[in-house]
């Protein structure tokens, strides 16, 4: 990061497509700066790392608050002894209260400032909170159109209820902490088991488990065969297939399964073709 010439400075919750723009101006020597908030909940903490090739400087928002404007472009050249050129949004302010925007940017910092205007997708700009609201309706196709990458929630497998591979179908569950949970609901998802480098298909689940036993759940059911998972699971969200629904018997509720795992292999294969 010493030797970088060039920074991105924001939020960067999502890692979606206007925040895509900001990296794309920093050239080959540059670092994405994220002024940590503790409230990231699409990428928490390192995952943003999941979705850039350029290093990542975290700066607590708690540590930063009370500089004036010098005092901040002073700590950005601390560490960035090289720094050149500085990209931000068009939104961007920073400072104590929020005092200070990229005019004062362009004002203290000697080198080149680079703001990126708004960025939208068919008329509809591109925010972190827009995609937020999506994933709480179940808009999972328009949030990963925002994002530029399909919604992805990692966490640690835990026990099920024990009545999925013997009454229903086999299902790895999580327990995931940090991220925005969609909506209940079933999913066409695709799931990375472990070290495992490619993802698989299937079909995932979220919410309380009104037809059993009430709680609450995060599993996905693996469709190209049987694959056990040792700690830890990744779903990646493609579709939403339908809400949470209670049934009358097991059976019907085997029944809708089967029917939710019919769609999620015909999407599943178109969007292979």
């Amino acid at each position: 990061m010493k030797n970088s010439t060039a920074i991105a400075i924001g939020g960067f919750d999502g890692m979606h497509i206007g925040h895509q723009q900001l990296f794309n101006e920093m050239g080959k020597n540059g670092t994405i700066v994220v002024i940590e908030t503790g409230y990231a909940n699409l990428t928490p903490k390192k995952e943003r790392e999941n979705f850039s090739h350029y290093p990542i400087l975290y700066l607590d928002l708690e540590d930063i608050r009370h500089l004036d404007g010098e005092g901040f472009v002073a700590l950005l050249q601390s560490k960035f002894p090289k720094l050149q050129k500085i990209v931000v949004g068009y939104d961007f302010h920073f400072g104590k209260h929020r005092k200070y925007s990229f005019n004062d940017l362009k004002t203290l910092f000697s080198g080149e400032v680079k703001v990126v205007d708004e960025v939208a997708l068919k008329g509809d700009s591109v925010h972190s909170h827009k995609i937020r609201a999506k994933i709480q309706i179940g808009d999972i196709k328009g949030a990963n159109n925002f994002l530029g990458h399909n919604y992805t929630i990692r966490g640690h497998r835990i026990t099920g209820q024990g009545i999925g591979k013997k009454e229903l179908v086999a299902t790895i569950n999580i327990e995931t902490e940090g991220f925005l949970v969609p909506k209940e609901g079933v999913y066409v998802s695709l799931t990375r088991i472990d070290e495992e480098e490619h993802y698989h298909p299937s079909v995932s689940f979220i919410g309380h488990r009104v037809t059993t036993d009430g709680s609450f759940a995060i599993e996905s059911h693996i469709l190209d065969g049987e694959v056990i998972c040792d700690k830890k699971a990744s779903i990646s969200f493609i579709s939403f297939i339908r809400d949470n629904k209670k049934f009358d018997s097991i059976e019907e509720l085997k029944q809708a399964i089967n029917k939710d795992i019919n769609i999620a292999l015909e999407k599943l294969k178109i969007l292979a073709l």
